[in-house]
């Protein structure tokens, strides 16, 4: 029996079949998205309290650290090198955040949850599953300029590389200082604020899918390498909640920097 078939069509843009309310996770992915972007450069930009040294307490806002450069005339106690260099630009305005944002600011953009999430979102590549999108042809990430995106393995090792200095800003903020000078430990709100930015960070950055394939990804036989095995299993079972972490992180590191800049602003909001 002879059969034929079908030419393929394309939808048009937002033609669907579906009956569900599909459009609710892009344009909260959207309006989430822009919301951290738009907060995130504007912080940036303050070059102005980003720490806090008070009441024996010293805390430092994640998107300032590390604090390679402190702004002239300010002393946060963290920088590395000094204060504001010589050979920065006179005509651009200096921030100690415009020398480290490119990194987490990279590795988020091109990170594969990230990249299937604003696509959707911003540039509706497509809207949704199943919903027509407003281009004829599907170009993929194999040339410019997306094939950029492969960097992100790369970005990865940085990504890395801040957790630890993360992780001391959270260490140093559990030493509070009395009147006397005399350091000792304890754990105030503050504390559990950097801390947990930590915890959420690292369980999106150790639960990258580029990780994943590090540990372990490309073996043939990795039941043959235990120790490579148990690492390739953690990284895995926080990739099963590789979204969930992206969100946590993206919202707390946010929250953290509005902490610290509550306190250094000398808003009324105590240290617990």
């Amino acid at each position: 029996m002879p059969t034929t078939t079908a030419p393929a069509t394309r939808r048009g843009f937002g033609v669907t079949s579906r009956n569900d309310n599909w459009w609710i996770t892009p344009v909260l992915t959207f309006l989430g998205l822009s919301a951290f972007v738009g907060y995130s450069t504007w912080a940036a930009f303050q070059a102005s309290d980003y720490f806090f040294n008070g009441n024996g307490a010293d805390y430092l806002s994640p998107f300032y650290s590390p604090v390679l450069f402190d702004v002239a005339g300010q002393k946060s106690g963290h920088a590395l090198f000094g204060t504001q260099p010589s050979w920065w630009p006179g005509f651009l305005p200096f921030s100690p955040a415009f020398l480290i944002l490119w990194a987490p600011a990279g590795f988020r953009l091109t990170c594969y949850y990230y990249r299937g999430a604003y696509y959707k979102a911003f540039w509706a590549d497509p809207p949704s599953c199943a919903v027509g999108e407003p281009r004829k042809k599907y170009l993929g990430e194999n040339s410019l300029p997306l094939i950029i995106q492969n960097v992100h393995r790369y970005f990865l090792y940085v990504a890395i590389g801040f957790l630890f200095f993360l992780s001391y800003d959270a260490w140093r903020a559990m030493w509070f200082t009395n009147a006397a000078g005399e350091e000792s430990f304890g754990i105030g709100f503050g504390t559990i604020v950097l801390s947990l930015n930590v915890v959420f960070l690292g369980g999106y950055t150790l639960g990258c899918h580029s990780l994943r394939h590090l540990v372990g990804g490309f073996m043939n036989h990795i039941s043959k390498a235990p120790l490579r095995h148990k690492c390739y299993s953690c990284v895995s079972g926080l990739n099963k909640r590789h979204m969930l972490w992206a969100w946590c992180s993206l919202f707390w590191v946010g929250f953290t920097d509005v902490y610290v800049r509550f306190l250094a602003d000398k808003i009324d909001f105590r240290v617990l």
